[in-house]
């Protein structure tokens, strides 16, 4: 089963630049080391919400941008071989004491893929534009929220997505200022999920989520989340920087 390492950041947006060259190294070493993709995601409309949002996932000050990541692996054992060699890298010790943000801020965990739908980068198509979200999910409710995350996932391809995820929480540590608990205001039994869809344009994605607001597929299923659960969803839209 595919393996996600997915991560929140929050970015100073004068750092933009500097940003993506830092990612971009980062990515050529990933890869090397294992990894068989680095994507970077630019927050670009990152609401706030009531209850949660990524803003205060992160908590993001006035000049900072948020953005959304990932490192996708063939499983988890190939994560966590890479996560060893990284350690012992001196690349990665160097791009430590030189981070353009704030990492004691960032969010990490390991996520195991339950969906893949859609051709996406398999098939060379590259997206410019991700919508992002994390949503708590009953433990219990695994193979609801799967099956309805499929019928969703076959209603964005419908509409121009090239691509959509859905990761289940599986190695997900407890952070020190941030972390992904605190970002969906997790219960006891519940599970954090991290999910994307990648969309080839922005107006590609506007014009989909404008024809999917009356689509049934789209109506909750009790079994699958709790009853707040979107109360307690963190969603954005963020513009590709970086995708080796």
């Amino acid at each position: 089963m595919a393996y996600v390492e997915g991560f929140v950041t929050a970015v100073p947006a004068d750092n933009r630049d500097i940003y993506i060259h830092h990612a971009e190294k980062a990515g050529e070493m990933i890869r090397e080391l294992g990894a068989s993709r680095m994507f970077e995601g630019w927050g670009d409309q990152v609401p706030d919400g009531k209850l949660t949002d990524f803003k205060r996932t992160v908590k993001a000050k006035p000049d900072e941008v948020v953005l959304f990541s990932w490192f996708e692996y063939p499983d988890r054992a190939a994560r966590d071989a890479t996560n060893e060699k990284m350690m012992d890298d001196p690349r990665m010790e160097a791009m430590m004491q030189d981070m353009p943000f704030d990492a004691s801020r960032m969010i990490y965990a390991g996520f195991e893929v339950i969906i893949d739908e859609g051709a996406g980068v398999t098939k060379g198509g590259k997206p410019a534009y991700v919508d992002g979200s994390l949503l708590p999910v009953p433990e219990a409710g695994k193979d609801a929220y799967r099956a309805q995350s499929v019928a969703q996932a076959q209603a964005f391809i419908e509409q121009g997505a090239l691509r959509v995820v859905g990761a289940w929480g599986d190695d997900v540590p407890d952070g020190k200022v941030t972390d992904y608990k605190g970002a969906v205001l997790l219960n006891p039994g519940e599970v954090v999920t991290y999910n994307w869809i990648e969309w080839p344009s922005r107006a590609v994605r506007d014009a989909a989520w404008g024809n999917l607001m009356s689509d049934a597929r789209f109506e909750d299923d009790a079994s699958a989340l709790p009853t707040d659960g979107q109360m307690r969803r963190v969603y954005g839209g963020f513009e590709a920087i970086v995708d080796v």
